[in-house]
């Protein structure tokens, strides 16, 4: 007579023993907190469709980092938006702009037990919308683009950066912004790449958050086509080639595929975004009663860890981390 193997079952009857034969870790340390700070603002601004998450001054950013980081999350990465835009993003790279501020703000507050991310891409900055500067006919110049990525990368670096993270999906832009760092000093700061973005639909709340909406057009022409796998492979070996020492897929959920497949083929440093379309999603629901918030947040965050991400953006790593520890 044969009997059934319950060496599974035996493993999953409590939770002692479940977490003893866990695969996948999630912890605080594998979790980066993006933050927004904007000029000109009196007090913090909350973002409408993005629960728990505001736009800082420098004054409530410093208390917001130590607050999420005394949760155990150590690192952030910072958007910043000016107050003034025009067609270049002039005000990305000035020692005075509000990105820099804040960044110095960060490091100051935080010192060196903290990685600071600088987001690095013009959308924010420019008053078209779009991550590049334009041609005559409105389409972005590539080339021109990447000398002001340069410049950015220098200042943020100055700032006290200690990874800048390109995101506009400019063609050779790891290799300009590595090449400028090194010329201008800063050897010791890294690149965060946005290796594969995608032109998604989930970047809605952000554009809200970072005021950064495309004011005619959309970003198709730059970002990756959401149907594509072997591309999004092609882009992250690139941007390894060119010296990117973590590469990033934007955003997480729907490109799980992409993110193991990655890990997999270049056992490269990885991070995923949980982009503010993915956490809308969630608080929605949660707010309205149709989910369980905290377990489906967690189960979401496993997911993409499982998927091979080592780090992961996401508007939740202040609970999420509250919920790890408790």
């Amino acid at each position: 007579m044969s009997y059934p193997d319950h060496r599974p079952r035996r493993m999953r009857a409590r939770e002692a023993l479940r977490r003893l034969v866990r695969e996948t870790d999630l912890t605080p340390r594998n979790l980066i907190a993006p933050l927004f700070v904007k000029e000109g603002i009196p007090e913090p601004a909350e973002i409408s469709s993005m629960p728990g998450q505001s736009q800082h001054t420098l004054e409530s950013l410093r208390k917001e980092a130590v607050e999420i980081a005394s949760r155990g999350v150590r690192d952030f990465v910072l958007f910043g938006v000016p107050a003034r835009k025009d067609a270049e993003g002039s005000e990305s790279h000035t020692p005075k702009g509000v990105a820099q501020q804040g960044l110095r703000a960060l490091k100051e507050e935080l010192g060196e037990d903290a990685v600071v991310i600088a987001d690095l891409c013009l959308d924010e900055y420019t008053d078209h919308g779009h991550c590049g500067v334009l041609t005559d006919d409105g389409q972005v110049d590539n080339d021109r683009t990447l000398e002001i990525y340069r410049k950015i990368a220098v200042a943020q670096a100055e700032a006290g950066a200690d990874l800048v993270a390109p995101s506009g999906m400019m063609d050779g832009q790891v290799a300009a912004i590595r090449e400028a760092l090194d010329e201008a000093g800063f050897s010791a700061v890294g690149i965060l790449a946005y290796a594969a973005k995608f032109a998604s639909a989930f970047y809605g709340p952000f554009r809200e958050a970072a005021e950064c909406a495309p004011q005619f057009g959309d970003r198709r022409g730059y970002q990756m086509d959401p149907a594509n796998l072997e591309e999004a492979l092609r882009e992250i070996e690139a941007d390894i080639d060119e010296g990117a020492d973590i590469v990033m897929v934007k955003p997480a959920l729907p490109y799980l595929d992409v993110i193991r497949e990655a890990k997999d083929a270049t056992g490269h440093p990885m991070a995923a975004f949980n982009v503010s379309g993915e956490y809308a999603m969630v608080k929605a629901a949660a707010e309205r009663g149709w989910i369980d918030g905290r377990a489906i947040t967690l189960e979401i965050l496993t997911s993409i860890r499982r998927a091979g991400a080592d780090l992961i953006l996401t508007y939740h790593a202040k609970e999420a981390a509250d919920w790890l520890s408790g």
